[in-house]
């Protein structure tokens, strides 16, 4: 279509872009299609896009001119542990000395060190947090991020960190919160007194407050076995949660098949999945995130990408993003390590950064596409060949972020 013209006056209109539309739903696969129209506009109304095409006519309060550069959706951010408690510089220096990632947990590192450091927060010292962490997020592309609680271990500090979640407000980044209390056990209790304290306490809370959209745990073997997990999940099923699961990171431990097994909405990390795991998955389902920066940091080995492609199991992409394990916070960059480190082609990883990244969070008839009727979350980068975002590792080529409709960050002379 060309020379198109639209009566109403227009909020924005970006003008001559190479637009990644990434439409027609989730990407699987092999020779993935990311719908580049060139020289393609974009017009804006309401928060809204109201149309993609070729030569449409200025009705609008402002034209951008992208120029032939870049215009695609708003990087989606599919799995962080944003809101944490300090930092973890020491065992930082533990890893480069060549200490694994169990060995500094058996002492006493890992999770429940920043446990001790977030519960020692009040609210209002969350929110400072989680402002200074969300703002790194969007000055590189990120307009929505997924983020989960389970650096409380208790009651008190886990609903204190989803109300927080819940009650922030910014103009260029949405929050998907995750109730995540089953991410370690507390020191101070055993076992099944805390899977009790999950089921029958901190579930229906969260749910009847309406604090979390789902709810993710970690299972592995040494933290919540696949049994465990099922309890849990079961209950959060039960209560209307959508289910995620970190699964297979440290060894095969049955992530993957308890994910397939329960329908879950992902699973997450998948270092060892079984063949048997990966049936599932693909009978349910069920989408891979990928978390590439963690496996670098960590120094691990990497998921059978290929597994993924030939059984068509969608890839989306997260940093997770936290003080440990993926001291991470930008898109780009992990758009790169997929490439670089984890063998991923481009067109893999840009959807695994929007479409699927959106499907992953239930959100893919919202964002994660450049399509009409669709949230107007757009980016225009400062490349005019969408393959050089993974290209120029670490770079943030980010020149103007539009969220719903507002430009909420603009490089100067952009």
């Amino acid at each position: 279509m060309s020379n198109t013209y639209i009566s109403v006056m227009l909020d924005i209109l970006i003008k001559r872009g190479q637009v990644i539309t990434l439409s027609k739903g989730l990407k699987r696969g092999y020779n993935l299609d990311l719908y580049i129209i060139n020289n393609c506009d974009v017009a804006i109304k309401g928060g809204v896009i109201v149309e993609v095409s070729k030569g449409i006519k200025e009705n609008c309060k402002r034209v951008i001119d992208a120029n032939g550069h870049v215009v695609m959706p708003g990087f989606i951010d599919a799995h962080t542990h944003a809101l944490f408690g300090g930092t973890r510089v020491d065992e930082f220096e533990m890893k480069i000395g060549g200490m694994s990632y169990e060995d500094i947990m058996r002492k006493g590192g890992g999770i429940i060190n920043t446990v001790e450091k977030t519960r020692s927060l009040t609210e209002e010292g969350m929110i400072g947090i989680l402002r200074k962490n969300l703002r790194k997020m969007f000055l590189t592309g990120t307009t929505t991020a997924e983020v989960k609680s389970g650096y409380g271990l208790n009651e008190h500090t886990e609903l204190s960190m989803l109300k927080v979640m819940n009650d922030f407000s910014s103009e260029c980044i949405d929050i998907v919160p995750t109730y995540m209390g089953a991410h370690e056990f507390p020191p101070d209790k055993s076992r099944d007194e805390y899977i009790d304290e999950i089921i029958g306490d901190h579930l229906p809370k969260v749910a009847e407050n309406h604090l979390a959209e789902f709810c993710d745990i970690f299972c592995e073997d040494g933290v919540y076995g696949k049994e465990e997990a099922r309890r849990i999940l079961l209950k959060a099923k039960e209560l209307n949660f959508g289910l995620k699961v970190h699964a297979d990171e440290l060894k095969q431990s049955g992530g993957a098949e308890l994910a397939g097994e329960l329908g879950a909405i992902s699973a997450e990390h998948l270092i060892y999945p079984s063949k048997e795991g990966l049936r599932l998955m693909k009978e349910s389902g069920v989408i891979a995130v990928m978390l590439p920066a963690t496996s670098f940091v960590l120094s691990s080995d990497k998921p059978p990408i290929e597994d993924f492609r030939e059984n068509e199991i969608p890839m989306a992409l997260g940093t997770d993003f936290n003080p440990g394990s993926s001291p991470v916070s930008s898109m780009p960059l992990i758009i790169g390590f997929a490439c670089y480190h984890y063998g991923m082609r481009v067109e893999e990883a840009i959807a695994g950064a929007t479409i699927n990244a959106a499907y992953a969070l239930n959100r893919g008839d919202e964002i994660g596409s450049i399509e009409k009727g669709k949230k107007a979350d757009l980016l225009i980068l400062d490349y005019k060949d969408v393959h050089e975002l993974p290209y120029w590792l670490g770079y943030n080529p980010v020149e103007i972020c539009i969220k719903a409709g507002r430009v909420c960050f603009e490089r100067e002379n952009s």
